[in-house]
């Protein structure tokens, strides 16, 4: 029953029943990337879109699918001999809000203690 109300409610944790009829109904499945996330179009190719494999993460796209859900390229990467780029990294997970997230030296939710101010700094005192 959770699941069930998850997917009428919710569309961050997967697709939604909207979503999963629309697949049923009019999606040709195009393909399957590393990471489980399948993509679809309609029959006339006009609109193109993608199940994730887990929670709704626009980062977790491949390289390769990324300019074809994009429309910048027709062909996808299932239907030709892709290899990504010598440039082109691994996906990293999007880490903002969690604990593992960036924070760079001065930031005040760094454990470490914040620099002393030099002296081109004077506080403001009214």
């Amino acid at each position: 029953m959770k699941e069930w109300l998850l997917q009428i409610f919710t569309w961050w944790q997967g697709q939604t029943i909207g979503t999963r009829f629309y697949t049923w109904r009019k999606g040709q499945k195009v393909g399957e990337d590393d990471a489980g996330n399948q993509y679809y179009q309609n029959a006339d190719g006009t609109k193109r879109w993608v199940i994730y494999n887990g929670p709704a993460e626009a980062s977790m796209i491949a390289g390769g699918w990324h300019g074809w859900i994009h429309y910048r390229v027709d062909t996808p990467p299932s239907k030709e001999d892709y290899k990504p780029r010598a440039w082109q990294k691994p996906h990293q997970p999007n880490y903002t809000g969690t604990a593992k997230a960036y924070r760079p030296q001065g930031s005040l939710l760094t454990p470490s203690e914040r620099p002393r101010v030099t002296d081109d700094y004077d506080a403001w005192t009214p």
